[in-house]
């Protein structure tokens, strides 16, 4: 009998993108990796921007090797991060390739933003958390560009990338629920915000937005071409949670005790799950955020720097000479005395790319605390400080939610960094289940099983499909509450 036909998760980080194929096998998912390949930004023109065109041939070179070895596609969801977008001109050529959120264009763009409409209404608009490099602020900064003034059609990455494969012109929402723009009550783009965009620079943005549709949806077969080209005949494309935590928390392995999720990567993301958003005013001031995700869900979160002051210092020992073994690193780190030095992972001075240990030698300085000097100091620094925040952004989710906390999940790249999951566990006082890894994916493909019936049930069926999929490891809180208090107390939190 020939296999059934597979899913195939487009899953682009930060720093990579995967390709991964998936099919339902006994009430268990199997996974085989089709694809892996950098994303590496490139700056020109005094700008930052994403290299999408090596992104999409990326993307089909993996689709091209899932059809291969993985037999018949029946479907392809795509995600990626949030915010960035293309633009397109009437005849749906992009004009120039999407900027970056870490570039500097957006500098005081939130505070310009604020003199047209009031950090109060807007959150009370859209609940969304104020980030430089919000979509909202990006656009704000454009306003009066030659691109946007040509632009036809505005689309997040995700949704740029899925044009090119099916010939969709949606938006999902779950990606333009962190543009700043979308009230995520009635999960639509909210007239107060874009009225305010309106009257700046930015003009009337509304002729630029696409149609919005929930993850879940059949979009559509993949271009007569594409599939010819890449073997994918009869493969129809799937909108999914297209923002990746969105497909993440979709993974997380939730039980029945009131849980926590960090979505551990580059970027960390921590909050809860609910059923409708919580605009309050001590939500506003804490900085978190609704945004939506698969189901209907809401994901009542803020951002934590994550793996990326990690990244940044082996990126930086590297250029020096000096490469790091990360795992024997690790291993030193775990020796290192526990919160010798502590830094606000959330400090602006660490959000670009640049020498990480050198801004991190100087916090310490800064604070008063002794500066890490070797690699396995720093590394130990920053996991503790990574543990300190995920601690204070735990808790402050349950109480801002009314939503008390019993475990912390963890999946992503972090799930598999076991000294950051007990020194999570340590500072939060709370179980810390781990994995599945890979939970990007994960929700992305099953979301598609959900959409073409292989599967029902909804999210509590995919996550018992996780559950029976994925080796758990769970780390259990050792030591004192003290030394963590006294830690937060160090910066001040």
């Amino acid at each position: 009998m020939p296999p059934s036909p597979s899913l195939v998760a487009v899953d682009l980080g930060a720093s990579s993108g995967r390709v991964l194929a998936g099919r339902l096998e006994a009430g268990r998912l199997v996974t085989r990796e089709a694809g892996r390949f950098p994303n590496r930004p490139v700056r020109a023109g005094g700008r930052l921007h994403w290299d999408v065109l090596a992104l999409w041939a990326g993307i089909q070179d993996g689709l091209r090797v899932a059809a291969r070895a993985s037999g018949p596609v029946a479907s392809v969801g795509i995600d990626t991060w949030a915010v960035d977008h293309g633009l397109l001109d009437a005849d749906g050529e992009l004009l120039g390739n999407p900027v970056h959120y870490r570039d500097a264009r957006t500098a005081g763009a939130a505070e310009a933003f604020a003199r047209l409409l009031d950090p109060a209404a807007h959150y009370a608009a859209t609940g969304s958390q104020v980030q430089p490099f919000n979509t909202v602020y990006q656009l704000l900064a454009a306003g009066g560009t030659a691109p946007l003034r040509a632009a036809d059609r505005l689309l997040l990455v995700p949704d740029l990338l899925g044009r090119w494969l099916s010939g969709a012109d949606v938006t999902e929402v779950t990606n333009a629920s962190t543009t700043g723009m979308l009230d995520p009550a009635t999960r639509r783009w909210s007239p107060a915000v874009l009225d305010a965009l309106a009257a700046s620079p930015a003009g009337d943005v509304r002729r630029l937005l696409a149609p919005l549709v929930e993850p879940g949806t059949v979009l559509g077969p993949v271009l007569p071409d594409v599939a010819a080209d890449l073997g994918l005949a009869g493969a129809v494309h799937v909108a999914v949670g297209s923002h990746d935590t969105a497909s993440a928390v979709a993974a997380v392995p939730l039980g029945d005790a009131p849980a926590a999720w960090i979505s551990s990567g580059t970027w960390s993301l921590v909050g809860v799950e609910l059923p409708a958003p919580v605009r309050s005013e001590a939500g506003r001031a804490a900085n978190f955020t609704n945004e939506l995700g698969v189901a209907g869900t809401v994901r009542y979160l803020r951002n934590v720097a994550g793996l990326w002051l990690l990244q940044e210092s082996l990126r930086a020992w590297a250029d020096a000479g000096t490469p790091q073994d990360l795992d024997a690193l690790l291993a030193a780190a775990a020796e290192v005395p526990a919160l010798r030095t502590v830094v606000d992972v959330d400090d602006p001075a660490f959000a670009p790319p640049g020498d990480m240990p050198a801004r991190i030698a100087a916090a310490a300085r800064r604070t008063g605390q002794p500066v890490p000097g070797s690699p396995a100091e720093v590394v130990r620094c920053v996991l503790d400080s990574l543990a300190l925040a995920y601690r204070r952004t735990v808790r402050r989710a349950g109480a801002l939610s009314g939503r008390p906390v019993e475990v912390v999940h963890v999946v992503g790249g972090g799930a598999r960094n076991a000294l950051l999951c007990r020194l999570t566990a340590d500072a939060t006082g709370l179980p810390v289940v781990a994995g599945p890894v890979e939970a990007t994916a994960v929700g992305n493909l099953l979301t598609q099983a959900l959409a073409l019936g292989e599967l029902t049930g909804g999210l509590p069926a995919a996550r018992a499909v996780v559950r029976a999929s994925t080796a758990l490891v769970t780390h259990q809180p050792r030591g004192a509450e003290r030394p963590w208090a006294r830690a937060e107390e160090r910066l001040g939190a």
